[in-house]
C-alpha cells in the first residue's frame, strides 16, 4: 500500500468521526413490537454499508428491573418508551429515505413527521446515557384520572405527568406525558412519581 494510499484511508476516518460528531439523535415511530426488528434492520444497514449514509447508532431504550415473584427476585428488562426508537445519524435525502423505509417505521417523530433532533436533556430523560436498575415496590396510594404528578425518578424524571388509570394489582400507574409535542401514555411504577403540592 503506498503512502498516498495510506493518507486517503486516514482522510477517510477522519472525515468519518468528524460526520459523527455533527450527527444528532432523532426518534423514530415504529409499530407495537417492531422496535428490536427495526433496529436489528438499522444496525445490519450500518454493518453492510458502513457510516457513508450518515446514519452512525441506534438505540431501543431499556431499563432493568427488579421483579419480586413467590419471594424470589428477578432483574428483567422493559423497553422505556414502546414504540419509539432513536437514530443516531445526519439527516439528508439518503438518510431519511432509508430509516424511513426500514419495515416496521411508520414515520419521524416531529411536527408533520419532520425530523427534529433531541435536546441533551431529552436524551438523558430516555436513557441514552444510562440504565439504571429498580427495586420494583408497591405502596398505597391515591391517585385517581387527572391528578398531576411530578415524576421523580427513572428516564422521565422531571416531566410532569397526568393520571389516566391505576393499576393496584400491578403497582403501576398509566400517565398521559407531553414528549415531542405530543401527549403520550406511560406507565410509572408507584414510586417513580409523586403529587404536585399547589
Amino acid at each position: 500500500m503506498s503512502d498516498l494510499d495510506l493518507n486517503e484511508n486516514k482522510a477517510n476516518s477522519i472525515d468519518l468521526s468528524d460526520r459523527e460528531a455533527d450527527a444528532k439523535w432523532y426518534v423514530i415511530h415504529t409499530y407495537s413490537g417492531y422496535e428490536n426488528k427495526v433496529k436489528a434492520t438499522i444496525e445490519k444497514m450500518i454493518v453492510n454499508r458502513g457510516t457513508a449514509d450518515g446514519i452512525f447508532k441506534v438505540e431501543v431504550p431499556t431499563e432493568e428491573y427488579v421483579e419480586k415473584k413467590d419471594g424470589a427476585k428477578k432483574i428483567k428488562s422493559r423497553k422505556i418508551f414502546p414504540s419509539y426508537v432513536l437514530v443516531k445519524m445526519i439527516i439528508n435525502d439518503k438518510s431519511w429515505y432509508l430509516v424511513r423505509n426500514t419495515r416496521g417505521v411508520t414515520g419521524f417523530v416531529g411536527p408533520q413527521s419532520k425530523p427534529v433532533p433531541l435536546t441533551e436533556k431529552e436524551l438523558y430523560n430516555l436513557g441514552v446515557h444510562t440504565k439504571s436498575i429498580i427495586d420494583d415496590t408497591k405502596k398505597d396510594v391515591n391517585y385517581k384520572h387527572g391528578d398531576h404528578l411530578a415524576v421523580t425518578d427513572g428516564p422521565f424524571k422531571g416531566f410532569e405527568a397526568i393520571v389516566d388509570s391505576v393499576n393496584e394489582d400491578s403497582g403501576t400507574i398509566k400517565c398521559s406525558v407531553n414528549m415531542f409535542g405530543r401527549d403520550t401514555l406511560v406507565e410509572f411504577e408507584y414510586y417513580q412519581v409523586s403529587p404536585i403540592t399547589k
